[in-house]
């Protein structure tokens, strides 16, 4: 199983951690290894995620990796992160393709 993100979701990833480095650089750093490790699991785990509790009757899951949550699918052999938002922000439906 691989871990890939649509264009969207490196996006919304890349500005996280753009937005948290503002502030405290060593953090950002800290919520990148952190991130990529959850993320590592899901090559193994692809469904350790839960499934997102706003849209439950969708084929998405999420994984937290404070303050963030990650969504992603899974599609063939591939686990597809598709947005990344803050816990404080109501999600949008997600989209397979971003």
């Amino acid at each position: 199983m691989k871990v890939r993100f649509t264009p969207t979701g490196r996006m919304h990833f890349l500005d996280a951690i753009a937005y948290i480095f503002r502030d405290n650089p060593s953090a950002a750093v800290k919520f990148r290894e952190k991130a990529e490790k959850v993320l590592s699991r899901l090559k193994t785990y692809p469904e350790s995620g839960r499934l997102i509790p706003e849209f439950p009757d969708l084929p998405f899951r999420e994984v937290i990796v404070r303050p963030y949550r990650f969504f992603y699918k899974i599609k063939n052999d591939t686990v597809w992160v598709i947005a990344v938002w803050h816990s404080s922000q109501l999600p949008e439906e997600p989209q397979e393709h971003g």
